[in-house]
C-alpha cells in the first residue's frame, strides 16, 4: 500500500469576491474543505473555516480567524469542538471575555462547567456571582452553594435573597 501523504494533492480551488474555497475527496471518500476571507483585521482573516483532515499533512487544520469556526478554533469569536479566544462557543471554551461551552472559562462563563471570574452559570459554577446545581463564588445560587452570601436548599442568606432579587428583576 503506497503512503497517499507521498503524493501529490490537488485541490478544487475556487476563488471569489468573498475569499478562497480549498476542497478535496479522496478516493476513500474523506472530505477536506477549507474558506480563507479575502478581508482581513487584526492581521487575520475575517472568517476562517476549516472541515476535515488536510489531505497534505494528515492533520486536522486549526481554524484561525477574527470568525474561526472549525474542529480547533482560535480567534476573536471562535467555534469549534475547542474554541479559544476572547468570547468563543465550543465543548471546550477557553474565553477571556465570555465563554459558552460544555467546559467554559471566561470573565462571563456559560457551561456545563463554568469557571468565571466575574459570573458563572451552569451545573457547575464558579464567579463572583455564580448560578448552579453546584456554585462557588462570593453570591453563590444553587442546590448546594457555598460562598460569603449563600441562597441555596439550606441557607437562604438575606443578603443573597435580596442581591438575586434585584439581579431577576425584583426591583
Amino acid at each position: 500500500m503506497s503512503n497517499v501523504l507521498l503524493q501529490k494533492v490537488e485541490f478544487q480551488t475556487e476563488e471569489n469576491a468573498l475569499g478562497t474555497w480549498q476542497r478535496y475527496l479522496s478516493a476513500g471518500g474523506r472530505y477536506y474543505a477549507e474558506f480563507k476571507s479575502h478581508r482581513r483585521m487584526f492581521g487575520m482573516p475575517l472568517l476562517h473555516y476549516t472541515h476535515g483532515r488536510n489531505p497534505r499533512t494528515g492533520r486536522r487544520t486549526i481554524a484561525v480567524g477574527v470568525v474561526a469556526v472549525g474542529r480547533i478554533a482560535v480567534g476573536v469569536f471562535p467555534v469549534g469542538q475547542v474554541a479559544i479566544g476572547l468570547c468563543p462557543v465550543g465543548q471546550l471554551s477557553l474565553g477571556l471575555i465570555f465563554g459558552i461551552g460544555q467546559l467554559a472559562t471566561g470573565v462571563a462563563a456559560i457551561g456545563q462547567l463554568a469557571l468565571g471570574v466575574l459570573f458563572g452559570a451552569g451545573q457547575f459554577a464558579t464567579g463572583y456571582i455564580a448560578i448552579g446545581q453546584f456554585a462557588l463564588g462570593f453570591y453563590a445560587l444553587g442546590q448546594v452553594a457555598v460562598g460569603a452570601h449563600v441562597f441555596s436548599m439550606k441557607v437562604k442568606d438575606a443578603a443573597a435573597r435580596h442581591f438575586f432579587h434585584f439581579l431577576f428583576g425584583g426591583g
